[in-house]
């Protein structure tokens, strides 16, 4: 009979996304996040097989968190051109650092198609607030998309050297 799980893989895998946002790549190991989760490996090892599935599993599952953050803000940021910073702030909400360590990870196909298919997503939903649907309005939406991840790579905390709003000022 196995024993109960003591920590949920939900925990383990958002350890593992801020270890990943910190430390990159390498600092993920079953020892590193063992460490950090008051595991023993061998029970990572256990649960997940391998490493790679230790990291695959907590980026499927940020991916999860990050589609569901954004069918939430577009319920909730009203359909106008103003409302296009409310949106991207509601989708990064508490998870802006787990969105960069998701869009630096594309080499698995399946994470690169979920990535694709949020980046539509998010897409169309910044181009129905611009109010349009013709090619002007997806290439500004695409745009704004592009500052906004930019932003979250690039950006130091406190930083405000760019304004996501003043761009979407220009481009919508």
């Amino acid at each position: 009979m196995s024993r109960a799980r003591t920590i949920s893989d939900e925990t383990i895998h958002a350890t593992l996304r801020g270890m990943l946002a910190v430390g990159g790549d390498k600092a993920v190991s079953f020892a590193t996040v063992a460490l950090a989760t008051g595991l023993a490996a061998s029970t990572l090892a256990q649960r997940f097989s391998t490493r790679d599935g230790m990291v695959r599993a907590a980026l499927v599952d940020g991916w999860d968190r990050i589609e569901a953050a954004t069918a939430l803000a577009e319920g909730e940021a009203p359909v106008s051109a103003k409302a296009v910073p409310t949106l991207l702030k509601l989708i990064g909400r508490d998870q802006e650092a787990e969105i960069s360590v998701l869009v630096t990870n594309l080499r698995d196909a399946v994470l690169r198609e979920r990535a694709e298919a949020w980046r539509s997503r998010v897409e169309a939903a910044i181009a129905l607030r611009l109010g349009g649907s013709g090619e002007k309005t997806r290439e500004s939406a695409a745009m704004i998309f592009a500052a906004w991840q930019g932003r979250l790579l690039w950006a130091r905390p406190g930083d405000s050297a760019f304004k996501l709003k003043d761009a979407i000022k220009r481009l919508g």
